[in-house]
């Protein structure tokens, strides 16, 4: 069976995008194509409709995705259990990598003191990985969609509200939002601007504004941006679980009182094919718990 095939066309299917099943293999879109063309070949039919839009799954092609995603995802399983078996005293974690420098890291050192028989170890992703195939044991996200096949814990809601250095706060002073202040703004997060501002305006009444919160530098890192306006180069929208511990060292202050609830808290994921990993439930409620926060 063209078994490296079968795989590239169960990603596609489940994406139904080629981009992104190529993003999750770590191959080009080009490369997915020419293995579902491969299979095509091999299995008589067409798998796939392709528009001017993008592709869509055929018929024989959704007939057949259930089974191919259980049998790769039992696939995956059996090789966390394997390698688990090979590596009983070690945890592998995926975080954004915001959460990573910013959430996780402080609380690496009261972690590994909890658990001193583990060997921890981060990886810095952009999406959550596939806990069911990955060789991933937890991941941690800002999610306001559990992905399937997975147990969901959430560590801590987000609220959005701008901060800055105490310097730059003492000129904003008596007003409710930026006029011609620097913007800061990271990439991942690039409507948190327009976002505030428009809740700010809303919550506030006022209809009048001089910006629309597109402006300002743009930092592919988060950590970046927040070290930036530690500096005093800006303002920047604050997620609260990221930028907590420079706001309880005074190092950032919130500039304006307002304050936007997140729909996508701090999320904990594990999967639920790992119904024996106890070790990353047992680290998840740690963390839940509040037992990692960082003294200030």
């Amino acid at each position: 069976m063209p078994l490296r095939a079968l795989r590239a066309f169960e990603a596609a299917a489940r994406h139904e995008s080629f981009a992104l099943a190529g993003e999750e293999l770590g191959v080009t879109p080009g490369a997915i194509a020419q293995q579902i063309k491969l299979l095509e070949d091999w299995a008589g039919c067409r798998l796939f409709e392709r528009k001017a839009q993008g592709v869509r799954l055929s018929e024989p092609g959704r007939a057949v995705l259930p089974a191919l995603t259980a049998a790769f995802d039992a696939l995956g399983a059996s090789a966390q259990e394997l390698r688990r078996a090979g590596m009983p005293g070690s945890i592998r974690i995926a975080a954004l990598p915001s959460v990573a420098q910013l959430w996780l890291s402080p609380r690496l050192p009261a972690l590994r003191a909890a658990f001193p028989e583990l060997l921890i170890s981060v990886t810095a992703l952009e999406r959550p990985p596939n806990l069911q195939r990955e060789s991933f044991d937890l991941a941690l996200f800002f999610l306001n969609e559990v992905p399937e096949g997975v147990e969901c814990s959430v560590l801590a809601e987000d609220r959005l509200f701008p901060v800055c250095n105490p310097e730059l706060a003492q000129k904003l002073k008596r007003r409710a939002e930026p006029s011609h202040d620097v913007l800061l703004h990271d990439e991942t997060w690039r409507d948190d601007w327009p976002d505030w501002l428009r809740a700010a305006r809303a919550h506030s009444g006022r209809h009048r504004h001089t910006s629309d919160g597109n402006s300002g530098p743009v930092f592919s890192l988060y950590s970046l941006a927040v070290q930036a306006a530690i500096d005093g180069a800006g303002l920047l929208i604050g997620h609260e679980p990221l930028v907590e511990t420079a706001v309880a060292r005074g190092r950032l202050v919130q500039a304006f009182n307002f304050s936007l609830p997140s729909e996508k808290p701090l999320c904990a994921l594990v999967s639920k094919l790992s119904r024996e990993d106890q070790v990353s439930r047992q680290v998840v409620q740690w963390l839940k718990q509040g037992n990692g926060s960082e003294p200030v």
